[in-house]
């Protein structure tokens, strides 16, 4: 995937041919005074990047600690006071 890099200025002319390219080469950086300010991705490069992978419930269930007989102790006291 090619990376290309676009001004703010070229971005905003641009910005079809800028959209299209995300989608074809793969993710646009976007600069303002010569410094990246921006990442111009596709849907489907953003929804594949932020992708839930399973729930709490699974990521529990899945540790390596579940079988390993660790026990944290609770505290029998009353909850430790704090400032408001």
């Amino acid at each position: 995937m090619k990376t290309a890099t676009w001004t703010v200025a070229e971005a905003k002319a641009k910005f079809s041919e800028l959209i299209a390219h995300a989608h074809t080469h793969g993710p646009q950086t976007v600069t303002r005074h010569g410094r990246s300010a921006a990442v111009v991705v596709s849907i489907a490069e953003w929804e594949r990047t932020t992708r839930r992978a399973g729930n709490l419930a699974e990521f529990f269930a899945a540790s390596p600690l579940r079988d390993s007989g660790l026990v944290i102790p609770r505290r029998k006291g009353k909850p430790r006071p704090i400032d408001l």
